[in-house]
Protein backbone atom coordinates (compact mmCIF):
# COMPACT_ATOMS: atom_id res chain seq x y z
CA UNK A 1 0.00 0.00 0.00
CA UNK A 2 1.05 3.53 -1.07
CA UNK A 3 -0.21 6.48 0.80
CA UNK A 4 -0.58 10.21 -1.27
CA UNK A 5 -1.40 13.31 -0.58
CA UNK A 6 -5.26 12.72 0.08
CA UNK A 7 -5.81 8.72 -0.44
CA UNK A 8 -3.64 5.35 -0.48
CA UNK A 9 -2.62 3.18 -3.56
CA UNK A 10 -4.09 -0.68 -2.13
CA UNK A 11 -3.48 -2.64 -4.65
CA UNK A 12 -2.85 -3.39 -8.49
CA UNK A 13 -6.49 -4.44 -10.47
CA UNK A 14 -3.91 -8.14 -11.12
CA UNK A 15 -3.31 -8.60 -7.83
CA UNK A 16 -7.22 -9.85 -7.08
CA UNK A 17 -8.46 -12.73 -9.42
CA UNK A 18 -12.20 -12.78 -9.78
CA UNK A 19 -14.10 -13.65 -6.62
CA UNK A 20 -10.77 -12.88 -4.59
CA UNK A 21 -10.35 -10.76 -1.47
CA UNK A 22 -7.68 -8.58 0.15
CA UNK A 23 -7.53 -6.50 3.72
CA UNK A 24 -5.86 -3.44 4.13
CA UNK A 25 -4.74 -1.30 6.59
CA UNK A 26 -4.36 -3.08 10.03
CA UNK A 27 -5.25 -2.26 13.76
CA UNK A 28 -3.46 -2.14 16.55
CA UNK A 29 -4.65 -5.85 17.06
CA UNK A 30 -3.51 -7.14 13.78
CA UNK A 31 -7.05 -6.80 12.34
CA UNK A 32 -7.62 -5.09 8.48
CA UNK A 33 -9.83 -2.13 8.48
CA UNK A 34 -11.11 -3.05 5.47
CA UNK A 35 -11.02 -4.92 2.50
CA UNK A 36 -11.58 -5.20 -1.21
CA UNK A 37 -13.61 -8.03 -3.22
CA UNK A 38 -13.24 -8.77 -7.23
CA UNK A 39 -17.11 -9.66 -8.09
CA UNK A 40 -17.99 -9.73 -11.98
CA UNK A 41 -14.62 -7.42 -12.70
CA UNK A 42 -15.61 -4.65 -10.40
CA UNK A 43 -14.32 -3.88 -7.29
CA UNK A 44 -15.90 -3.53 -3.73
CA UNK A 45 -14.42 -1.97 -0.45
CA UNK A 46 -16.11 -3.02 2.90
CA UNK A 47 -15.28 -2.16 6.44
CA UNK A 48 -14.23 -5.37 7.87
CA UNK A 49 -17.16 -5.24 10.44
CA UNK A 50 -19.95 -7.88 10.36
CA UNK A 51 -22.95 -5.91 11.41
CA UNK A 52 -24.37 -8.48 13.44
CA UNK A 53 -21.96 -8.04 16.88
CA UNK A 54 -20.62 -4.77 17.52
CA UNK A 55 -18.44 -4.72 14.15
CA UNK A 56 -16.84 -7.74 14.90
CA UNK A 57 -14.18 -8.60 12.17
CA UNK A 58 -15.67 -11.20 9.86
CA UNK A 59 -12.36 -12.90 8.25
CA UNK A 60 -10.68 -16.53 9.46
CA UNK A 61 -7.71 -16.00 8.47
CA UNK A 62 -5.74 -12.68 6.17
CA UNK A 63 -7.51 -11.84 3.25
CA UNK A 64 -10.49 -15.06 3.99
CA UNK A 65 -13.49 -12.52 3.40
CA UNK A 66 -15.86 -14.94 0.99
CA UNK A 67 -16.96 -18.16 1.09
CA UNK A 68 -15.58 -21.68 -0.49
CA UNK A 69 -17.59 -20.58 -3.59
CA UNK A 70 -16.18 -17.15 -3.95
CA UNK A 71 -20.28 -16.25 -4.73
CA UNK A 72 -20.52 -14.16 -1.25
CA UNK A 73 -18.76 -12.43 1.66
CA UNK A 74 -18.40 -14.39 4.36
CA UNK A 75 -18.69 -13.51 8.28
CA UNK A 76 -16.71 -16.90 9.59
CA UNK A 77 -17.69 -16.02 13.09
CA UNK A 78 -21.54 -16.18 12.56
CA UNK A 79 -21.74 -17.67 9.61
CA UNK A 80 -23.72 -14.44 7.53
CA UNK A 81 -23.65 -14.18 3.82
CA UNK A 82 -23.61 -10.76 2.11
CA UNK A 83 -23.91 -9.83 -1.65
CA UNK A 84 -20.49 -8.72 -2.64
CA UNK A 85 -21.68 -6.08 -4.88
CA UNK A 86 -24.69 -4.46 -2.31
CA UNK A 87 -22.93 -5.79 1.06
CA UNK A 88 -26.88 -6.77 1.75
CA UNK A 89 -26.96 -9.68 4.22
CA UNK A 90 -28.95 -12.56 2.38
CA UNK A 91 -28.13 -15.55 5.39
CA UNK A 92 -27.22 -15.59 8.97
CA UNK A 93 -28.30 -13.33 12.37
CA UNK A 94 -27.99 -10.19 10.23
CA UNK A 95 -30.34 -10.58 7.38
CA UNK A 96 -31.26 -7.00 5.77
CA UNK A 97 -28.54 -5.23 7.22
CA UNK A 98 -25.89 -4.44 4.66
CA UNK A 99 -22.00 -3.92 4.94
CA UNK A 100 -20.51 -0.56 5.26
CA UNK A 101 -19.23 0.83 2.01
CA UNK A 102 -15.72 2.39 1.90
CA UNK A 103 -15.83 3.37 -1.82
CA UNK A 104 -12.12 2.52 -3.75
CA UNK A 105 -11.50 3.71 -7.10
CA UNK A 106 -9.49 2.33 -10.10
CA UNK A 107 -7.34 4.34 -11.81
CA UNK A 108 -6.14 4.47 -15.81
CA UNK A 109 -3.20 2.30 -14.84
CA UNK A 110 -5.40 -0.24 -12.96
CA UNK A 111 -4.46 0.59 -9.14
CA UNK A 112 -6.58 0.26 -6.74
CA UNK A 113 -7.05 3.12 -4.17
CA UNK A 114 -9.25 4.61 -1.62
CA UNK A 115 -9.76 8.28 0.00
CA UNK A 116 -8.29 8.19 3.17
CA UNK A 117 -11.56 11.09 4.06
CA UNK A 118 -13.76 7.69 3.41
CA UNK A 119 -12.13 5.57 5.84
CA UNK A 120 -12.04 8.18 9.02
Amino acid sequence: MMLTENGAVLCHVDDLKEGGTKGFLENEAGQDLLFVVKFNDEFYGWRNACPHVNNAPMAWRKDAYMDAKKQHVACHAHGALFEPDSGLCIQGPCLGKTLEKVPVYVNSMGMVSILLTDIN
